[in-house]
Formats: C-alpha cells, sequence, structure tokens
C-alpha cells in the first residue's frame, strides 16, 4: 500500500515497512478522537484489528485518574503531558495509511481538529466513525 508522504523524510520510514514474504502489509488505521470516549476507542480498535488492520490508538487517557496517577508515579509531570501526548499522537498520523475519527455523538474537540487538519495537509484519507455502518 502506497500513501503520500514527504520525500525528505522517505528515508526514516522505509524500515519499517518490511516485505516479510507474509503477503501484502495491512493497512495502519489511527484512531482519534476525544479520550473522554475510551470505550469507543476500545471497540474500535477490536473492530478494526478483527479486520486486519494495524491500529494505533491512545496509549493514555488524560481524563482518567488511573491513568494521571500512574503518570506521576512514573516520574511524568501531568500538566505537561497533554502536550506531549498530542504532539506523539501527530508521529502516530505519520505512520498510519488512514485516519479515523471517533466522532461520537457528532463531538469533535479541539486536539482532534488539529490532527484531522494535520492528516489533511499530509493527504491522509479520513473516515469518520459516524459514516460506519451500524
Amino acid at each position: 500500500m502506497s500513501y503520500g508522504h514527504l520525500s525528505t523524510d522517505c528515508h526514516h520510514y522505509h524500515d519499517i515497512v518490511v516485505d516479510y514474504g507474509a503477503g501484502p502489509r495491512p493497512e495502519i488505521v489511527v484512531l482519534c478522537g476525544s479520550t473522554r470516549f475510551h470505550e469507543t476507542f476500545r471497540a474500535e480498535n477490536l473492530r478494526l484489528t478483527l479486520a486486519g488492520a494495524i491500529v494505533l490508538s491512545i496509549g493514555c487517557d488524560t481524563t482518567a485518574d488511573g491513568d494521571l496517577t500512574t503518570a506521576g508515579q512514573l516520574g511524568q509531570d501531568p500538566d505537561a503531558l497533554k502536550a506531549r501526548l498530542d504532539a506523539l499522537h501527530l508521529r502516530k498520523i505519520d505512520l498510519a495509511d488512514r485516519v479515523h475519527v471517533l466522532d461520537l455523538d457528532g463531538y469533535l474537540g479541539d486536539s482532534t481538529r488539529r490532527e484531522i487538519e494535520y492528516a489533511t495537509k499530509l493527504g491522509k484519507p479520513i473516515t469518520y466513525l459516524s459514516e460506519v455502518p451500524a
């Protein structure tokens, strides 16, 4: 599968796409949306994984006290955490073939809007949960 990317960045990514002779590389999909919809992230991750995709998702729920407590115990500054995780999610978009937006109840927060804008600038295909047949 081929996708548009900056030729100046090409050498950074070719080592991660290796043909091991196991058939075509699965589509890489990154999930974007508000972390308040943690259960929706889990459900879409499962649905897409079972459909054969490699799914990139959130690794920390910044709305969950448990995740923030664990981050603090690991020496992370909870106040700086959100900005760092937002930047990390942009790198996941860089790796993805497609962005899947979890627009539950039509909600798109500021971070999700920035991610959609970033993906659009990269020419990444974008799909929305609201478009998935029930």
